[in-house]
């Protein structure tokens, strides 16, 4: 089954017999489920985030607050596999783990003040770029992290302007790290500088 070229099998948060998730709205559309979403999940970024401790317990309270209107499963990690152009990512059993890990990250320098914005943007590539091959929610990985990276580039005192992510550009920036190329993603954030 896909949602929003997401393959996943044996999917319990889709309607049986259809690729739509499961939503408190009780739509089986799935043009009025994208539409739905996307204008909550945006309603709710104009609210302030969460704050938190810049752990995954932050990272799961962003996308719950972005998504909690339309899934009741908002900011709980996914438990299928999914797969993405035929890149498969992490698997659930291996998701707690791989976030603790990653989310250690958030302690170097470069996060937590006192670098330059370049050293800024190369590691939060590196960050961005294992958040997002672990997928760990079953939709709203791109908007989560978006969000999240905001609220970090303001701890480390180098905002970002999410207004002028280019989805044509940034999109194959996030493709090109999942097969280990940081540079086009270090480009996008860097051009997000405020």
């Amino acid at each position: 089954m896909t949602f929003g070229g997401y393959d996943a099998f044996d999917d319990p948060y889709s309607y049986r017999g259809t690729d739509v998730l499961k939503n408190r709205l009780g739509t089986r559309d799935p043009a009025l489920l994208q539409a739905f979403e996307l204008e909550m999940s945006a309603l709710r970024a104009d609210e302030p985030l969460p704050a938190g401790r810049f752990g995954t317990a932050h990272y799961c309270a962003v996308h719950r607050h972005l998504f909690q209107d339309a899934y009741s499963w908002a900011g709980r990690y996914r438990t299928v596999r999914t797969a993405k152009g035929g890149n498969w990512f992490c698997f659930p059993e291996h998701i707690a783990h791989q976030m603790t890990v990653i989310f250690r990250k958030l302690d170097a320098e470069a996060f937590t003040g006192g670098a330059t914005f370049e050293e800024f943007a190369q590691a939060a590539a590196d960050f961005l770029g294992d958040l997002n091959a672990i997928h760990p929610f079953r939709e709203g990985n791109g908007r989560s992290q978006l969000s999240f990276l905001h609220l970090v580039a303001l701890r480390a005192g180098h905002p970002i302007a999410l207004a002028r992510v280019n989805p044509r550009t940034f999109m194959p920036a996030m493709i090109a790290s999942f097969d280990g190329n940081l540079a086009p993603l270090v480009a996008e954030i860097t051009s997000l500088r405020a």
